[in-house]
C-alpha cells in the first residue's frame, strides 16, 4: 500500500473533498436555519438531497459500468466546484430558500455518480487482499474531515457565513478534480468462460430474443444491479436492513442541529465540536475496521452497528448535556463507520467488476429510498412533539433492526459459513473467494463470485 502512487493520490486528494463535505454537512442547515428558522425546511432540505440520490440510483450505475470512470468523477467534481463556489454571490443578492432547493438538487445528481465511481474504482487500485485495508484508510479519512470540517464550518459560518463555508467545500472539489488527473485505474482483465475464452463484458443476450433497446437499458439501469443482490444471501437482508437503519439515520443530523441550537441555545461553534466529536469516533473505527472484520468476521460486526446507533440516537435526543451528546455522537459515527467499512468491502469482493456499478448503485438506491421519508417524519414529528421524543422512538426502531440481523444468515458465525446463490466461495473474516463473474440474470449462468 505504501509503493502504490495511485491509491495515495486518490486518497490524499480526497482527504480534502471529505474535509469539504464535512463543512457543508454543518453549513448547509445553518443556511436554511438562518434564512427560515424552521426546522421543517431542514428536513425539507433534507428529503431533497435524499430523494435526488434515490432517483440519480437507477442510472448512476449503468452509466458508471460503461464511460470513463475517472473522468465522469473530474466532471462531477468541476461541475460542484463551480456551483458551490458561486453560492455567496447569489446569496448576497438576499436569501432566496428555492436556490437552496435546485442546489441541493443539481448537486445530489453529481454527488451520487460521483459516489459509485468512487465505490469502483478502489477495486482497481488495490490488490484484492489490501481491499480492507483501503477502505478502511478512506473512511478514517472521512473520520478526520469529520472531525475537523464541523468545527471549521462553525467558525467560518460565525465569522462570515454559512454560504461562503459551502464555497468553501466548492474549492476542495476542485482540489479534487486535479488530484484525480494524476490517478490511473486498471480495470481487472476480463475473466475466463468456462472453455478459457474471455468472459464478455457485458451480459449476453438470450439465444432467440432480442429485446427493445429501450426495454433493455431499462434493464440494464437497475434491474441486473438488483437481482444480484436479491439472490445474494448476505446481501439480501443487508439491504433490507440498511433501508430500515436508514430510515432513522438521515434525519438524525437535523435532529441533532436543532437540539443542540434550539433546544439548548448553544451556538454554531459549539455544535461544531459536537459533530466533531463525532469524527473522533469514526477515525477509531475506521482504524479498527479491518482487525475486527478479520477476527469478528461480518456476522458480529454489522449487528453492532445498529445496536450503537439506538444507544447514540435514543441518547443525544434526552440528554442536556453538551458534553454527553458529544460522547453519544462519537459513538454514533463509530456504529456507522464500522457497519460502513464492512458492507462496503463485501459489496466489493463478491461483485464481478464489470456489475460493480449497477450492483452498488442498486444497493444505495434501494436502502436510501426511505431515508427522505424518515427526515420528513422525523423533522415534523420533533416539530410536534419534540426531539426527546421522536430520538427515543428512533433508537427503539434501530433495536428491532438489531433484532432482525441476529434472525438472519448475517448472524455470528453463520455468516462467515453463507456461500453465494451463484457457486460464490465463503466468506471468512474479510475475504471472499471471487471467481467466474457472468450476469445473474442471464438463463443457465451460474456466476462465481
Amino acid at each position: 500500500m505504501r509503493g502504490n502512487k495511485n491509491f495515495n493520490v486518490f486518497w490524499l486528494g480526497q482527504a480534502l473533498s471529505v474535509l469539504g463535505g464535512s463543512i457543508s454537512l454543518l453549513a448547509l442547515p445553518l443556511l436554511v436555519l438562518d434564512a427560515t428558522g424552521s426546522i421543517v425546511q431542514m428536513g425539507l432540505i433534507t428529503v431533497v438531497s435524499g430523494a435526488t440520490g434515490i432517483g440519480t440510483g437507477l442510472f448512476a450505475g449503468y452509466v458508471v459500468d460503461r464511460v470513463d470512470r475517472r473522468r465522469l468523477m473530474i466532471v462531477c467534481d468541476l461541475t460542484r466546484a463551480v456551483l458551490l463556489g458561486a453560492l455567496p454571490l447569489v446569496w448576497w443578492a438576499g436569501p432566496r430558500i428555492w436556490v437552496l432547493y435546485v442546489l441541493t438538487a443539481v448537486v445530489g445528481v453529481l454527488r451520487t455518480l460521483f459516489d459509485v465511481a468512487y465505490v469502483t474504482a478502489v477495486p482497481q487500485l488495490v490488490r484484492p487482499e489490501d481491499l480492507t485495508t483501503a477502505n478502511g484508510r478512506l473512511f478514517g479519512t472521512f473520520a478526520l474531515g469529520t472531525l475537523l470540517g464541523p468545527a471549521a464550518a462553525g467558525f467560518i459560518a460565525a465569522g462570515v457565513g454559512p454560504d461562503w463555508a459551502l464555497a468553501v467545500d466548492g474549492g476542495t472539489f476542485l482540489v479534487s478534480a486535479v488530484s484525480l488527473r494524476w490517478v490511473t485505474f486498471h480495470r481487472p482483465s476480463a475473466p475466463s468462460g468456462p472453455l478459457g475464452s474471455p468472459e464478455p463484458a457485458e451480459p449476453a443476450e438470450p439465444s432467440g430474443k432480442r429485446p427493445a433497446a429501450g426495454g433493455e437499458v431499462l434493464r440494464e439501469m437497475f434491474v441486473v444491479g438488483f437481482r444480484f443482490l436479491w439472490g445474494h444471501p448476505l446481501l439480501r437482508p443487508l439491504t433490507i436492513q440498511l433501508t430500515l437503519l436508514t430510515f432513522v439515520t438521515m434525519g438524525a443530523t437535523d435532529l441533532l442541529v436543532f437540539h443542540v441550537e434550539e433546544d439548548l441555545g448553544r451556538d454554531s461553534v459549539t455544535l461544531g465540536y459536537v459533530i466533531a466529536a463525532g469524527g473522533a469516533g469514526s477515525a477509531v473505527a475506521a482504524l479498527a475496521a479491518g482487525r475486527l472484520r478479520r477476527v469478528l468476521g461480518i456476522g458480529v460486526c454489522w449487528p453492532a452497528a445498529p445496536a450503537l446507533i439506538a444507544v447514540s440516537v435514543a441518547g443525544i435526543g434526552i440528554s442536556g448535556s453538551v458534553p454527553v451528546i458529544a460522547v453519544l455522537s462519537a459513538v454514533f459515527m463509530f456504529g456507522s463507520t464500522l457497519g460502513g467499512v464492512c458492507t462496503m468491502t463485501l459489496r466489493q469482493e463478491v461483485t464481478p467488476d464489470h456489475l460493480l456499478g449497477r450492483v452498488t448503485s442498486a444497493f444505495w438506491t434501494v436502502h436510501n429510498a426511505s431515508g427522505p421519508i424518515g427526515a420528513a417524519v422525523l423533522t415534523a414529528l420533533a416539530a410536534r412533539h419534540g426531539v426527546p421524543a421522536i430520538s427515543l422512538a428512533g433508537g427503539a426502531l434501530c433495536l428491532l433492526i438489531l433484532g432482525g440481523a441476529l434472525l438472519t444468515p448475517l448472524r455470528g458465525g453463520r455468516a462467515d459459513a453463507q456461500r453465494g446463490p451463484y457457486g460464490a466461495g465463503p466468506v471468512r473474516s474479510g475475504r471472499v473467494r471471487r471467481g467466474r463473474a457472468a450476469d445473474p440474470t442471464e438463463p443457465g449462468n451460474r456466476a462465481g463470485l
